[in-house]
């Protein structure tokens, strides 16, 4: 069930930052650096799982397996990308329950029209401010618990500009919404423009490379966001070191000096090598 701990550590002034995992790899380095929250980023486990863009073709089951699992092996709050709500209301209903059951705090839902896109790339299209606030009502009352928040998101910025996007949150609040997410401001005066006008905690994206200036967690904290999430930079960290070391070792046909990598040592504890060693003292003949 939801961690009340990230609906009790949202606080007015105060900005909790929540790097992007993707995989186990990535969930298990962050879980032990001491966040406050992990968010599970849709683009990157849908590349890490099928080598696809994040273009609506993963489904809720992928999703949820991976989810869980996730949950599962990690001890921080967990936020959960849910795309559209992977249908229609009743959809919702069951992607809310399954989320909240699988031991998710927070569940990202958004506004765009099935199949969606990724909230920094073109050809973003959403439904009607109605429909959306009919999800979240859903949402709401499909949850058993307040401490599973609800995060909605609005993609109305990049096609139909800030005021329609400023908006939606603000009907989306009204709806329900536990925290609201306008996606894909393209400045800083946008990003505190939101601030002034939506009356309830917000979530801000920081996507490397996006459509979004990067802004520190103290100055969105005065600007009134309460959640920084940085979706990308753990992928894209990932592609970066990976490439480096093929290419080390394509060159060389060794692996070199040049390339700094993981212990292996560090790496098996992070695994939990260490049980299964133990286990064997015990049992093992």
């Amino acid at each position: 069930m939801a961690d009340p701990v990230l609906k009790n550590a949202i606080k007015p002034g105060q900005c909790i930052v929540a790097p992007g995992v993707y995989d186990l790899i990535s969930a298990l380095i962050a879980d032990r650096m001491g966040f406050q929250a992990l968010y599970v980023t849709g683009y990157g486990t849908i590349a890490s799982y099928l080598g696809l863009p994040d273009a609506g073709i993963a489904t809720y089951r992928d999703m949820l397996e991976r989810i869980a699992q996730i949950a599962k092996m990690t001890k921080t709050p967990i936020i959960a990308d849910a795309d559209t709500g992977y249908g229609g209301l009743l959809n919702v209903r069951e992607t809310v329950r399954g989320y909240e059951q699988a031991g998710v705090s927070a569940i990202q839902l958004e506004d765009q029209e099935f199949a969606k896109k990724c909230g920094h790339t073109p050809g973003r299209r959403v439904i009607p401010t109605q429909d959306m606030v009919d999800k979240i009502r859903v949402a709401v009352d499909s949850r058993s618990s307040s401490d599973f928040l609800i995060i909605a998101r609005t993609d109305a910025r990049t096609a139909h500009g800030l005021d329609d996007a400023i908006q939606r949150g603000q009907a989306y609040a009204q709806a329900g919404a536990d925290i609201v997410f306008v996606e894909s401001p393209e400045s800083r005066v946008e990003i505190q423009a939101i601030a002034a006008a939506i009356d309830r905690p917000l979530l801000a994206n920081m996507v490397n490379g996006g459509r979004t200036p990067l802004v520190a967690r103290d100055e969105l904290a005065d600007l009134g966001y309460s959640l920084a999430i940085y979706p990308a930079l753990g992928f894209l960290a990932h592609g970066h070191a990976v490439r480096q070391a093929y290419q080390d070792l394509q060159d060389n046909g060794i692996t070199t000096d040049a390339i700094d990598l993981y212990p292996f040592e560090e790496f098996n504890r992070l695994l939990g090598f260490e049980d299964v060693w133990d286990f064997e003292k015990t049992y093992a003949r």
